[in-house]
């Protein structure tokens, strides 16, 4: 049986399950200390929100408020965290995409990778969703994926950062995720 090398930069211990098929990260209140809050005002902008970890029944998800601004070059606030997939394959085949469970305020939000080749701030893979009242799930294949600087393809065993990223024009954000699987 091939070995599974599944190395996290974080040890989380208790962030993730390994299905037959995926990986999937899951939020709980021992997991939510791995997630970040990030907001323009580390670049001066004026973004404000706050991302918090809700419970509706038995199910725990993350929530990511606020108001963005794109006053003063900014417009981003974003729930990141590091994750690291080095050479993780099954049976040779690589991570296909991720597949979020979502619900929002109707808006359009975005999920930025960045990977061992990104460089700068402004260097990462960028895909769009759109939300609605209800939970659901949306599939984003990594070939969907736009890189910001150039037309390189995203590769799963690369990744290193995930974030979900309200970002680009002035609006209220809210946003809750309670599921991120990575698929094959």
């Amino acid at each position: 049986m091939k070995k599974i090398l599944l190395a996290f930069l974080l040890i989380f211990t208790s962030f993730y399950s390994l299905a037959a098929e995926d990986i999937k990260l899951t939020f709980t209140p021992e997991t939510s200390k791995y997630w970040q809050y990030i907001s323009d005002r580390t670049m001066g902008g004026i973004s404000d929100g706050k991302a918090t970890l809700e419970q509706d029944g038995d199910m725990f998800f993350a929530r990511l408020t606020g108001n963005v601004s794109t006053k003063n070059n900014g417009g981003f606030i974003q729930l990141r965290s590091r994750i690291l997939f080095d050479n993780f394959e099954k049976d040779g085949i690589e991570i296909k995409g991720v597949r979020i469970n979502v619900r929002g305020n109707g808006e359009i939000y975005h999920i930025f990778i960045r990977t061992d080749q990104t460089q700068s701030y402004r260097d990462y893979y960028l895909a769009s969703f759109k939300t609605d009242s209800s939970w659901k799930i949306i599939d984003l294949p990594f070939k969907k994926f736009k890189h910001r600087l150039s037309n390189s393809n995203l590769e799963g065993k690369k990744i290193r950062t995930f974030g979900i990223v309200a970002y680009g024009r002035d609006f209220t954000s809210d946003v809750s995720v309670s599921n991120i699987v990575f698929y094959f």
